[in-house]
């Protein structure tokens, strides 16, 4: 929906300056890699963003599965949001800024007037939903907040309902997205299996499918990977499984550190094939082991010149600011992969990678782009 596009344009435009909305579409310092995901609008659409889940240091020793599963035992206040039709997309994408978990939209269960659309949203207990919401009406212009009713939420409604919202995606023929509670439709085929919802990377988002596409393309076997952000580790996962021989992914978001860890194990991944770094958000530039590596390992799978395929599915600022230290992690003539960046700031993006790369292509799906490139052989800088 429009509104839907005016507010995305609105928060990557003025983030850096709102701090409210820099911490969910803008990243600072201590958030490089979160997302803010805006599905195709569609009313049986459903949107989570992790990042506003109970949060825990990951350490060596922690439990993936155990992490994972205590912070879904938190409890949730449920909300059901009512607003005109033409404002729905652009307000459910706003409450996930303003402190939401979920959003989720569908015309026919509760809205009796046509030309009104129910919300159906997940917020932390103690968060101010008042508050929130008015932000969230006030950011996308309208004149006074929507009427909305709140209820305590049942944690078994909450997964039930997280569950049906997600279905099996076919990204290209042969690779397919598939819920870890359902059946893969064609077994024959490349079946990246995830438990979703936990973080950004569920195949449905058009900057995920932009950047498996891209890996479906380019990886032809025995290649190294870095997934620059991994969220659930999608990419990581989709890269190995089309033939890639190793994968790292780093993240600042010790719940995606775990989403990815599990999903790693579904998709029988061991620390051999693929491993995971939490970078800590105060001091990006340094590495820390989540899974698997020491130190010293550490410092061999994040050196310069590394990796035969390098993909950052992030924002526009982070990838602006870490241009340099994205790409000196791959190898003289490796792919880079940039993503998570509206059609409009396509140009941003190849302004400050021109000297970097080249041979630089653009795909876009749905406003949201993704550029790739090789790294220049004759760089200095990296």
């Amino acid at each position: 929906m429009a509104s839907g596009h005016l507010f995305r344009r609105l928060a990557a435009a003025l983030g850096a300056q709102s701090p409210t909305i820099a911490r969910c579409l803008i990243p600072l310092s201590s958030s490089l890699f979160s997302h803010c995901s805006s599905s195709s609008s569609s009313f049986s659409s459903f949107k989570l963003r992790n990042q506003w889940l109970p949060h825990r240091k990951i350490s060596a020793t922690s439990s993936s599965e155990a992490l994972v599963d205590d912070s879904l035992t938190t409890p949730y206040l449920s909300v059901l949001i009512h607003c005109p039709k033409d404002v729905a997309d652009g307000l459910a994408d706003a409450l996930l800024c303003f402190g939401a978990s979920s959003a989720s939209m569908d015309e026919d269960d509760f809205c009796v007037n046509t030309d009104e659309v129910c919300i159906s949203s997940i917020f932390p207990e103690d968060e101010d939903i008042n508050m929130c919401i008015s932000h969230a009406a006030d950011s996308i212009g309208l004149k006074k907040p929507p009427r909305y009713e709140v209820k305590i939420g049942e944690h078994d409604d909450w997964i039930k309902k997280t569950q049906e919202s997600f279905h099996p995606i076919e990204i290209t023929e042969g690779l397919w997205v598939v819920p870890k509670w359902i059946t893969p439709p064609d077994n024959q085929a490349t079946n990246i299996i995830l438990n979703l919802g936990l973080a950004f990377g569920t195949g449905e988002h058009p900057t995920t499918k932009l950047s498996l596409l891209l890996l479906h393309g380019c990886i032809k076997g025995g290649e190294y990977i870095l997934d620059y952000g991994t969220g659930s580790g999608i990419l990581s996962i989709a890269a190995l499984k089309l033939g890639a021989a190793f994968a790292v992914g780093i993240d600042i978001d010790s719940q995606a550190i775990a989403s990815a860890s599990q999903n790693a194990t579904l998709n029988n991944l061991g620390p051999e094939k693929m491993q995971l770094y939490l970078v800590p958000g105060k001091s990006p530039r340094s590495f820390e082991a989540v899974e698997g590596p020491n130190e010293s390992e550490i410092a061999v799978a994040t050196e310069k010149n590394k990796y035969d395929v390098v993909v950052a599915n992030i924002l526009l600022n982070p990838l602006i600011d870490l241009a340099d230290q994205i790409v000196s992690c791959a190898k003289p003539g490796a792919v880079i992969g940039l993503s998570g960046i509206l059609c409009e700031q396509v140009q941003c993006i190849t302004e400050r990678y021109s000297p970097l790369l080249e041979g630089t292509v653009v795909s876009e799906m749905d406003g949201w782009a993704c550029v790739s490139g090789r790294k220049r052989s004759d760089l200095d800088v990296c």
